[in-house]
């Protein structure tokens, strides 16, 4: 059988069915879509096609640059964040996740150069202005968490409250996640503990262990400067500062840090943060 244009030009039947699917991405990208889960990584025929499956709650996930030991790259939070988001999103299963904020408060040391930090300001304002836009994109639940302390938390639950009591009435909501960072590293301490390692805080065990596990590369940490990656000591969760200190920013031992433990601490992450998040989609 064969089909004729207004032009008269001929075709065979099986190319003309094929021509005709040519003018509908979105009937493919539904099917991509389904199976992506990072935002700057999709077109937007897969990210309208995404929300329309289900994929409807956006990850604000924030890292951080900052130095943090000679033995591991300055952006480590970075690294971090970028791969405990991923794996939160892929878990749940409903959602999508925004590029990673690579900056958060912070201040640079002249005398450790490798930090570049924000005011606690203008990151709420980020926040406010990212978790804003992925409403008007069409996300109805918007979850916002971090891979880094130093008074963050304050900022994270009041942008989330705000908006939230913004948007409730119109059946979105925007939630604060804090279980994926201080109590899963908190479970983590405890684990350390447990198992006679001891205690650490930044640049230290935990760190340098779950950057471990993720430099598949090799270009995070400097596996070299691991076995001499000893900074302050940490009493009773607070660093000992004093005359004879490295000042090299590590607080705590990092020296027996693996690949192992470093999936043990990311694993608790990524676990602490679905379970909580499910919860907040539950309640809706």
């Amino acid at each position: 059988m064969r089909i004729f244009s207004a032009g008269a030009a001929v075709l065979t039947l099986s190319t003309a069915m094929m021509l005709a699917q040519v003018p509908v991405p979105a009937a493919a990208a539904g099917v991509q879509g389904g199976q992506l889960t990072e935002f700057q990584r999709m077109t937007w025929p897969e990210v309208k096609a995404a929300l329309a499956a289900g994929k409807t709650t956006a990850l604000i996930y924030t890292g951080g640059v900052e130095e943090r030991g000679p033995q591991n790259a300055n952006g480590g939070h970075n690294q971090m964040a970028y791969a405990t988001v991923k794996a939160i999103a892929a878990k749940l299963g409903n959602a999508i996740f925004m590029p990673v904020l690579p900056f958060t408060p912070n201040n640079a040391k002249a005398e450790i150069p490798g930090t570049i930090g924000i005011t606690p300001e203008l990151l709420g304002a980020l926040l406010e202005r990212i978790a804003e836009q992925s409403i008007v994109n069409g996300f109805r639940n918007v979850i916002v968490m971090g891979d880094h302390g130093g008074g963050q938390p304050k900022v994270y639950a009041e942008v989330a409250k705000k908006l939230d009591d913004k948007y409730a009435a119109q059946g979105i909501h925007v939630y604060y996640c804090d279980q994926v960072y201080k109590p899963a590293n908190d479970a983590f301490d405890k684990y350390l503990v447990d198992h006679g390692y001891p205690p650490s805080l930044h640049g230290g065990l935990p760190d340098t262990a779950e950057m471990m596990y993720l430099d598949k590369d090799n270009v995070w940490v400097r596996r070299n400067l691991v076995a001499t990656a000893l900074g302050d000591p940490v009493v009773d969760g607070k660093a000992q500062v004093g005359p004879d200190s490295p000042h090299n920013g590590i607080t705590g031992d990092a020296r027996r840090s693996t690949p192992r433990l470093g999936k043990i601490i990311f694993d608790m992450k990524v676990d602490y943060a679905v379970k909580q998040i499910q919860g907040f989609i539950a309640r809706n």
